[in-house]
């Protein structure tokens, strides 16, 4: 089975991630479930247990851009982003399961809502795609200080807010989402 989640669906900066992970049918991750309900440092603990665990080419990443969700709006970067993580996968799959609603554009598959907390594989793939978006918001927030995305990961939180106004927005910055939910003139 392979299990599918995404992460950075809602924030005001950054890309969508999403990972994709075949584990096979004994392997169980101690620990791992929705990585909303870990402490960064479980997650990071857990993302490491799974990267180490999995056979290589078992889980994969895929990422859609900033351009991107501003191109397709942020569904349909988020299913661009899947469909990269499935065609990273060296691993074959008999049953594909994503946390969330229905995708069109992408293989056939059963979808569960609330699924990161059924599905074993959904669970570590949104550990992993946690994980890999902090660090990169990490990253950014070096380059672009003031915004505190290395503690909002690029959220609409108050502080990332005030920094809009004080600052404007970066290339990292969702024109769409800036439009929309934070009514910025671009």
């Amino acid at each position: 089975m392979c299990g599918v989640d995404e992460v950075g669906r809602g924030p005001l900066a950054g890309p969508v991630v999403a990972c994709a992970v075949v584990l096979p049918r004994d392997l169980h991750v101690a620990g791992v479930r929705d990585s909303k309900k870990l402490s960064a440092e479980a997650r990071e603990y857990c993302c490491r247990e799974i990267l180490d665990r999995v056979p290589d080419g078992d889980v994969s990443l895929g990422a859609a851009s900033v351009r991107e969700i501003d191109r397709l709006n942020i569904l349909g970067a988020t299913r661009l982003a899947v469909r990269r993580a499935l065609r990273r996968l060296r691993a074959p799959w008999d049953h594909l399961v994503l946390d969330g609603r229905p995708m069109k554009d992408v293989p056939e598959h059963a979808a569960l809502v609330g699924g990161d907390d059924i599905v074993h594989s959904i669970a570590c793939a949104s550990i992993v795609a946690k994980v890999v978006r902090d660090d990169l918001m990490r990253r950014l927030a070096a380059r672009y200080a003031g915004y505190g995305w290395e503690r909002n990961a690029g959220y609409g939180t108050a502080e990332h807010r005030k920094a809009l106004d004080a600052l404007g927005p970066t290339p990292h910055h969702r024109r769409t989402f800036l439009r929309i939910q934070y009514d910025l003139a671009l």
